[in-house]
């Protein structure tokens, strides 16, 4: 079995404007720099009111557009993995109005409908009948529309919904995951359906975890940033990766796919730069580490953060406005240059999935006493897995 490589995508030039302004030559071109690098996956994104405008309504012009996105990647030989109700995207909740409750403050993240931040939050898609009527009808059009074709790889159930909303209870996380398998299933039994997890469903508990996913997904999914964990040893601790793929399966019981990791980079760090950027050789030495790390852990593959920089005309807009760090966390520069990084990316291409020994005695609690206090459990936990690993580079947090 080989090691997946892949990437998570979004255009240069449009960013989360991509469906509305898509164009079919621009994603064949991509696809075919993607796959000349020697990738062999892409992770796409639906934004939710561009591919759903209103309740009772897919978009016929998403689908068609979606249809032309899965051919460029057969084209490529590149493997397809959909990720349904985005939601959740680099700091931003992007909503459909018809999905939002208006009047109510939005989380810590700003709400995006039609292109406009506003005052409002997204209903409780966990307990709100309505709303996962729909969600289930959009689910069942795509995967009637891709159920045979060659590209598709699998089907995500949310980029870190967690960070829209949290479900009111376990049991209604459970019933929200068993209603939109169950609508793809309906129509496609054949293809893979995990959800994109991420560092702070481990963190905290917000009830719709790696239990309660394992109890519907065929695999679990898990995304880490060091730089944004600030227990970790630095930004550029690889370490991390693994450790939080082995809590997630720990917890689980399932395997895990690291579906994102990366790192913001720039050719060199100018005065009053964010803090989150680092410079590209840097970026470089900590992606071959993280891979490399990834690897020897004996996972299914990694999906590094992302194919490219957004260009310059993009970062007035959300979310590039506020979030200066995520203009430059691609493999390419906005102008199609390669990072250095590109090239330690190289070093795996055809690599073979490793059967790594299963490890764990530096866990010593129980699921359910995790939970207890998942905060100081996990980096409690941290310590004693970076003791088992003393060898490594990175020293290890205290």
């Amino acid at each position: 079995m080989k090691f997946r490589l892949g990437i998570n995508y979004w255009p240069a030039s449009k960013a989360m404007d991509w469906w509305q302004r898509f164009e079919a030559d621009e994603v064949r071109a991509d696809f075919g720099q993607i796959r000349a690098a020697g990738f062999d996956s892409v992770r796409i994104f639906l934004l939710w009111e561009d591919f759903q405008p209103e309740p009772e309504c897919v978009s016929e012009r998403a689908l068609r557009s979606l249809m032309d996105v899965a051919n460029a990647a057969a084209a490529q030989q590149l493997s397809v993995l959909v990720t349904f109700f985005v939601g959740h995207m680099s700091g931003v909740n992007w909503i459909p109005p018809w999905a939002l409750e208006a009047g109510r403050p939005s989380n810590r993240f700003r709400t995006i409908a039609n292109g406009r931040i506003v005052r409002a939050a997204p209903r409780n898609w966990y307990s709100d009948s309505p709303i996962l009527r729909a969600q289930a009808l959009l689910a069942r059009e795509v995967a009637g529309l891709l159920r045979a074709h060659p590209a598709l790889w699998a089907y995500d159930l949310g980029n870190e919904n967690s960070n829209c909303m949290q479900p009111p209870s376990r049991d209604s996380a459970v019933a929200w995951l068993e209603t939109i398998a169950g609508a793809i299933r309906s129509v496609d039994s054949h293809h893979p359906i995990t959800l994109g997890l991420h560092l702070e469903d481990l963190e905290e508990d917000r009830r719709l975890g790696p239990q309660e996913a394992a109890q519907v997904c065929d695999f679990l999914c898990m995304h880490g940033y060091p730089m944004y964990a600030r227990w970790a040893g630095s930004a550029e601790d690889e370490r991390l990766l693994p450790f939080l793929g082995l809590v997630t399966r720990w917890l689980g019981g399932r395997d895990v796919l690291f579906e994102e990791f990366g790192a913001p980079a720039v050719r060199s760090i100018e005065s009053g730069a964010s803090a989150l950027v680092l410079e590209e050789q840097q970026a470089a030495r900590f992606t071959r580490r993280a891979l490399d790390a990834l690897h020897r852990f004996g996972f299914p593959g990694a999906l590094v953060w992302c194919f490219s920089d957004y260009a310059p005309s993009l970062w007035n807009r959300p979310p590039l406005d506020e979030a200066p760090h995520e203009r430059h966390f691609g493999l390419w520069r906005s102008d199609g240059s390669a990072k250095p990084a590109l090239a330690e990316i190289q070093r795996f291409v055809g690599a073979g999935r490793l059967q790594s020994p299963e490890r764990l005695d530096w866990i010593d609690i129980s699921p359910h006493e995790f939970y207890r206090d998942p905060s100081a459990n996990l980096r409690r936990l941290y310590r004693k897995f970076c003791e088992c690993y003393a060898e490594e580079e990175v020293p290890c947090p205290r």
